[in-house]
C-alpha cells in the first residue's frame, strides 16, 4: 500500500513538473517575439537616425494632415503641404502652405525669422546655436510647435523613443510605390507610427501622430513625398529679407499661422 502511494506521489510529482515545464516554455515561446520585434524596431529606427544625421544638407518636400474634433463630436480634417530644407548643424528653411495660412521660417544660425505671408507680418528670435536647439526653444519659450521636425534632429532616435513605453516593428507597408518598414509606438498620452523605406537609404515616408488623451484620438500625419541629400543648398534661402510692407510683431503676437484656421469650425455646435 505504501509502496503504491509513494509510486502515486511520484506521479503527481513528475506531471507538475512537467506542466510546469510546460508552462515555462510557452511563457518563453509568447516573449521571445516580442523581444524580438522591439529589437527589431529599434534598429530599423537607429538606422534611420543615422542615415539622417549623417547628412550635411536634407531638402524635402511633404503633405500634412491634421484633425480635430468639433464640440459636436465631428472629425473635421485639414490639410497643407510645405517643404524644408537643413544644412547642418545651424542653417534652415521651411514653408507651409494651407487654405487659412502661408508660413515660411529662416533661421541663419543666430536669428530665426517667422513670417506669415498671409498676412504679411513677421516675427524674429535670437537663438544662436543648431537646428536641434532652435526647435526645442521654440517649443519650449514660445510654443511654436513643430510637429515632425523630429524626423530632422541630429537626435532623431533619442526623441522617439524616450516617450515610449512599447515599441513594435508591425511588418511592412507601402507609401507612393515604396516598399517601408512600418513601426508602431506607444506612449502615455499620444502613439505614432512610422513607415521607414526598405533598402539602402532608409527615409521617414510616413508619420502619424495619435492624441490618446483627446475625445475622437484626432491624428497628425506627415507624408515626405520627396527627399534629397546631394545637392548643398545656397545660403541666400537661410537668410530673411524683409517683404515690402510686411510689419514686424512679437513671435506671441504672430496670428493666424497655425495649420487650424481660428475659432470654431465651420458645421460645428455652435
Amino acid at each position: 500500500m505504501g509502496s503504491k502511494n509513494s509510486i502515486g506521489r511520484i506521479t503527481r510529482l513528475r506531471q507538475r513538473a512537467c506542466s510546469l515545464l510546460v508552462l515555462m516554455a510557452s511563457i518563453l515561446t509568447v516573449a521571445s517575439p516580442v523581444q524580438a520585434e522591439d529589437q527589431s524596431a529599434r534598429n530599423i529606427l537607429k538606422a534611420m537616425a543615422d542615415y539622417l544625421a549623417s547628412q550635411n544638407v536634407i531638402s524635402a518636400t511633404f503633405d500634412s494632415d491634421i484633425e480635430v474634433i468639433t464640440p459636436a463630436l465631428q472629425k473635421i480634417q485639414f490639410t497643407n503641404s510645405g517643404e524644408v530644407t537643413i544644412r547642418r548643424p545651424d542653417r534652415l528653411f521651411a514653408k507651409r502652405a494651407g487654405g487659412y495660412s502661408h508660413v515660411e521660417m529662416m533661421f541663419d544660425g543666430t536669428t530665426a525669422t517667422i513670417l506669415g505671408r498671409h498676412n504679411n507680418t513677421y516675427a524674429q528670435i535670437k537663438a544662436p546655436g543648431s537646428i536641434d536647439e532652435l526647435i526645442h526653444h521654440l517649443r519650449d519659450e514660445f510654443g511654436v510647435s513643430t510637429p515632425g521636425a523630429d524626423l530632422l534632429l541630429a537626435g532623431v532616435y533619442d526623441e522617439l523613443v524616450a516617450d515610449a513605453t512599447e515599441i513594435r516593428h508591425i511588418g511592412h507597408g507601402v507609401i507612393d510605390g515604396r516598399e517601408c518598414n512600418h513601426l508602431a509606438f506607444r506612449g502615455g498620452e499620444v502613439d505614432w507610427q512610422l513607415w521607414v523605406e526598405i533598402g539602402a537609404n532608409p527615409i521617414p515616408r510616413k508619420y502619424v501622430i495619435t492624441s490618446k488623451t483627446v475625445a475622437g484620438s484626432p491624428q497628425y500625419t506627415i507624408r515626405i513625398k520627396s527627399l534629397t541629400t546631394a545637392s548643398p543648398a545656397s545660403s541666400d534661402a537661410f537668410t530673411f529679407k524683409v517683404p515690402q510692407g510686411a510689419n514686424s510683431v512679437d513671435v506671441k503676437s504672430l496670428a493666424d499661422i497655425d495649420e487650424v484656421p481660428a475659432g470654431i469650425v465651420a458645421g460645428a455646435a455652435q
